[in-house]
């Protein structure tokens, strides 16, 4: 199975975007790889600390879909040149370095992950 190596996918990240929300954190991915599509997402970490899928979505277009929503049957699509803010509940962050590292399953890769250091002011 060919393999996406986690430098190549650090660049989904768009830096300086990880900011503080009254209910936890978000940061933007924004595909200039290619099209993909997720079959299932892995639980994100949060400086080495595991968050519930439960506490985690994605939102395109205004349009919000929980990590738990994603399944084989119904993947989501990072789709090329298009934005995508991943929001966390309930993990707020203190201002300070971070570091994120998240993951997710694509049909022809298997489990994909990287993760990136930001700072929250």
């Amino acid at each position: 199975m060919v393999s996406i190596p986690p430098f190549l996918l650090r660049r989904l990240y768009v830096k300086g975007s990880l900011r503080r929300t009254d209910d936890g954190f978000e940061f933007q991915l924004r595909n200039q790889l290619g099209s993909g599509y997720a079959r299932q997402m892995l639980p994100l970490k949060v400086n080495g600390k595991e968050v519930p899928l439960e506490q985690c979505s994605f939102s395109v277009d205004g349009q919000e879909t929980p990590f738990t929503a994603v399944t084989p049957e119904r993947p989501f699509t990072l789709a090329l040149n298009r934005t995508t803010i991943v929001k966390v509940r309930g993990v707020p962050l203190e201002p300070g370095t971070h570091k994120v590292a998240m993951g997710f399953v694509v049909q022809g890769f298997g489990a994909l992950s990287f993760d990136f250091t930001d700072v929250v002011s």
